[in-house]
């Protein structure tokens, strides 16, 4: 089977490519500067950045998976919340609105090439009360989570419905990810 490199430090996505049976032969982090372009589009956006980590974290010898999520209400790209003043203005934001999650995953193979496929979600929340939206914040699960929350987390329970992939709003969509890697030959569960 073909060696793997994850291009991705988050243990949400560890987890879920184990779901599909892959344990990558190392795991890095991309260093590269995630500020989306003037004018540029949340889908545009969230590609781009998962091409980006699969070359910054080339091997000529492996397989590079890299993935990025991109949070969007409307053509917004919303940020990853580093403050809990930046989590509280998207919480207010998607309340009681539907919004995108785009999560692009690419797969850089030894000679260069990259492939890469891309999953759209709607999400709604519910509108949250000031109480609800005090709670979660009081979790600290925003902590760097793009739009400010984490699905998998104890934000499920504000969200009304999602329409598309779960495993994408938490970071690596698994239909698209085995396309990916099942074409480049690799064993999957």
């Amino acid at each position: 089977m073909p060696s793997l490199i994850l291009a991705s430090a988050s243990p949400r996505r560890r987890e879920l490519l184990a779901r599909l049976g892959v344990e990558p032969a190392c795991v890095t982090s991309a260093n590269i500067n995630e500020t989306p372009q003037d004018g540029e589009l949340p889908h545009v956006y969230a590609k781009r950045m998962a091409r980006e980590k699969a070359k910054a974290a080339s091997d000529a010898e492996a397989h590079v998976l890299a993935g990025d999520t991109a949070v969007a209400a409307g053509r917004r790209i919303l940020p990853k919340a580093e403050d809990e003043a930046t989590a509280r203005k998207c919480l207010e934001l998607l309340s009681g609105r539907r919004h995108r999650v785009l999560s692009a995953v690419a797969l850089r193979y030894p000679d260069g090439t990259i492939r890469e496929k891309l999953s759209e979600t709607i999400v709604r929340f519910k509108r949250l009360s000031d109480s609800e939206l005090s709670t979660y914040l009081a979790s600290g699960e925003w902590d760097g989570k793009a739009g400010g929350y984490a699905i998998q987390g104890a934000a499920e329970g504000l969200i009304e419905w999602i329409r598309g992939s779960h495993s994408g709003v938490m970071g690596m969509p698994l239909y698209e990810t085995r396309l990916l890697l099942s074409s480049a030959g690799f064993k999957l569960a």
